[in-house]
């Protein structure tokens, strides 16, 4: 076959396998798949704007999350490279404010590389209801980037928004300008990075997608978020033609040196290096796996991820402003289809099912569907075990916490041997005040993933005297 004629051909193929996932609400955004010859497809799917039934399109601008490290760490290396700083120094070489006894034990690779100690604010109990409001930078690391270690810097991986928080706060020290600004004259305008920024809620700014969040009964307008609380963890906003160009530039040495791009992409613990994970891509057959530079995203209403395989140089973006689908599963069958391997066709998540079935009925009613549908037409739908944990976790933020309970509790029978199942009834026990089923949760948890920290610190908090929290 003619290579224009295969390249066709290929396009139309990821197109109808990305479709499918959007027809059974599982994608709703933009895609951009390239490869060494360049762009093979890009195209929205959806709606931008569900009100108003305005479609995405290559241009519709989304907030990418934690995309946004990998612009980050891209400055705290070029200040590298200008000598403002090394990567091993302290915190507090630059921020003198910060508290002495653990911010000279913490370096910048620390930082950049998740494995500073410090505690994720986003883990915070208090961060949802607390995230709407705003906060100066000096004012948020006070508060909340700078509690006690929760583990000897460089002995452990954590990821941590905080340690990205930092570093933006460190931009500013040493660039005298504001976050935004140094990322826009650092890499948004020389890369031609034109429909990309930093996003404020109350600017009005054009093709911006609204985001949204599945509720029962249907999507619901995400929750706000001040902007200035992901800031540079994942404040950024973006298209997949901007952030095409931002993975090609990574093929030259514009962006800093080649010495410092290599430290970047080496993988440390967990498989992160700097603003990027590096780890082999496993392809759909099972057996083919890659070598794949990539980050995800996730903020309020708003998936996001960059899949690069960059020894053919192709790359697979998505952005999805309904935060619904698997994206690294979509992620995969594409660059399988690249790779000329069969990929997985998209199932109806047994999630989407649940809510839907919550929403017109009893929490007991959507659970006997759902054992209905699993003992008669279980390979026509998605039952992993995110499915029910995600419903419950829905469930849970909207005050229902007994339903979240029985949800959390059916995912325990599915899955008895999930040490997260346990971990996630733990936590809906304890939002009930049911200390005794909480503490037997946890520890199960414990007992079926030794290594799960939070069931560590929860067992710690519920099992102390009550004089002593």
């Amino acid at each position: 076959m003619a290579p224009l004629a295969e390249a066709a051909n290929r396009k139309q193929e990821v197109d109808r396998y990305i479709h499918g996932f959007h027809q059974k609400g599982m994608f709703n955004g933009t895609a951009l798949v390239a490869t060494e010859g360049g762009i093979l497809l890009k195209k929205g799917y959806g709606s931008a704007n569900l009100e108003w039934k305005v479609p995405n399109a290559p241009d519709t601008k989304f907030r990418i999350g934690s995309i946004t490290k990998s612009f980050t760490a891209t400055v705290i290396l070029q200040l590298v490279a200008e000598g403002k700083l090394q990567l091993d120094d302290p915190i507090t070489k630059h921020l003198p404010d910060y508290r002495g006894d653990t911010g000279g034990r913490v370096t910048i690779t620390h930082l950049l590389n998740h494995t500073s100690g410090i505690p994720s604010y986003t883990s915070a109990p208090h961060f949802r209801a607390d995230s709407v409001n705003p906060y100066g930078v000096a004012e948020f690391v006070k508060k909340s980037c700078s509690g006690d270690l929760e583990f000897e810097p460089g002995t452990k991986y954590a990821y941590n928004n905080c340690g990205y928080y930092l570093l933006g706060a460190l931009i500013e020290k040493l660039t005298g300008q504001t976050y935004a600004q140094a990322v826009q004259a650092r890499i948004f305008g020389p890369l031609g990075m034109k429909d990309s920024g930093y996003d404020v809620t109350a600017t009005v700014l054009p093709k911006r997608a609204s985001g949204y969040t599945p509720r029962p009964g249907g999507y619901v307008n995400a929750p706000y978020i001040d902007m200035g609380q992901p800031y540079a963890a994942g404040s950024l906003y973006s298209t997949v033609e901007d952030l095409y160009r931002w993975d090609r530039a990574f093929y030259g040495d514009t962006l800093m040196p080649a010495e410092l791009k290599q430290k970047m992409l080496t993988p440390g613990l967990q498989h992160y290096g700097f603003g990027w994970a590096i780890a082999p891509v496993q392809l759909h057959d099972g057996k083919t796996k890659l070598p794949g530079i990539f980050h995800s995203g996730g903020i309020n209403g708003f998936s996001s991820l960059l899949v690069r395989l960059p020894e053919r140089k192709e790359v697979v973006i998505l952005l999805d402003n309904a935060t619904h689908g698997d994206l690294q599963e979509i992620a995969g069958g594409v660059l399988s289809i690249l790779h000329g391997i069969a990929p997985r066709q998209a199932r109806m998540p047994i999630g989407t099912v649940m809510m839907e079935s919550l929403g017109k009925g009893s929490t007991a009613e959507a659970i006997a569907n759902y054992r209905a549908l699993k003992k008669t037409k279980e390979a026509q739908y998605d039952f992993s075990e995110s499915q029910l944990n995600t419903v419950g976790y829905h469930l849970l933020r909207d005050g229902r916490v007994v339903d979240a309970i029985e949800v959390f509790k059916l995912n325990v029978e599915t899955f008895p041997k999930g040490a997260n199942c346990y971990d996630s009834l733990g936590e809906a026990y304890a939002a009930h005040g049911d200390k005794e089923q909480a503490i037997a949760n946890y520890r199960k948890s414990l007992e079926l993933d030794p290594k799960n920290e939070n069931a560590v610190k929860m067992l710690k908090e519920l099992e102390q005297p009550a004089a002593t929290r």
